[in-house]
């Protein structure tokens, strides 16, 4: 029997990166998966390639009609929601996103889809997940995690409107989580945080500027204490345990995945 056997996941920014290795390990421990991909593209190869009872629905985390229609979807083929993971996110910049350099519109690209997404996405998950009620005391209930970063711990100078929006996630996530304990909806929420992980973002992190990515790459490397670069997997099985019932008394908590970066 998997961690999560038959229950019910909603994957935003499921289609790549950290969100589809999270998708691709809750499959592996049996629960049913929706991948919630702005992409289409990459959205259903996805839930193609993830099999079991894996869908694809297209959805944009900016839209509220959007939301209320993955609901509606989740609900039309499986039921209830368990599980959501508010993973997607953007940078918004080819550059350093410094104070100056940082224009109106990029701040409020950034916070509307890293900000605004995640808001929507805990209102209509906690809506979702609480309909008919749930056993108060964690094992059994809903699980919401939401993808922040260390950028939302220490300052990110070169990425401003980035880290700003990901310290919104933390402080929001402990709001919510304290809310429906008070509530006793029986749903947790916990915000994940990577540092310097090996995927396409983490790509164009190190290409921002017009420098010499390689070389960025090494650099951040050796910042690390434990000497290399997380991968997605690394994220995802933190992801994992904190959506399985292994976690029923954990929420409002930050996990950190960063090789001892911010332990500095």
């Amino acid at each position: 029997m998997g961690r999560v056997d038959g229950k019910i996941a909603i994957v935003t920014g499921g289609g790549t990166g950290i969100g589809r290795a999270a998708a691709a390990r809750l499959v592996e421990e049996g629960a049913k998966v929706v991948i919630a991909e702005f992409n289409e593209e990459s959205g259903q190869v996805a839930a193609d390639t993830l099999g079991g009872d894996t869908a694809f629905v297209r959805h944009d985390v900016r839209d509220e009609a959007s939301w209320q229609s993955l609901m509606e979807a989740v609900a039309s083929r499986h039921g209830r929601p368990d599980i959501l993971i508010n993973n997607a996110g953007i940078l918004a910049t080819e550059n350093d996103q410094t104070l100056a350099q940082t224009e109106m519109e990029q701040w409020r690209a950034v916070q509307t889809v890293n900000v605004e997404g995640v808001f929507l996405g805990c209102k209509y998950g906690v809506a979702a997940m609480s309909e008919g009620g749930r056993e108060k005391g964690g094992a059994g209930g809903g699980a919401i995690v939401n993808m922040s970063s260390i950028a939302g711990l220490i300052g990110t100078p070169h990425l401003l409107a980035y880290g700003a929006s990901k310290g919104a996630v933390r402080q929001m996530t402990k709001s919510v989580a304290i809310d429906c304990a008070r509530k006793g909806l029986g749903i947790r929420c916990n915000s994940v945080h990577p540092g310097v992980i090996h995927t396409d973002m983490g790509d164009q992190v190190m290409a921002l500027g017009n420098g010499d990515a390689a070389a960025k790459w090494a650099e951040r490397l050796g910042q690390i204490p434990m000497g290399e670069a997380g991968q997605a997997a690394d994220v995802a099985n933190c992801i994992l345990f904190l959506v399985s019932d292994e976690a029923r008394h954990v929420t409002g908590a930050e996990l950190v995945v960063d090789g001892g970066i911010t332990a500095i």
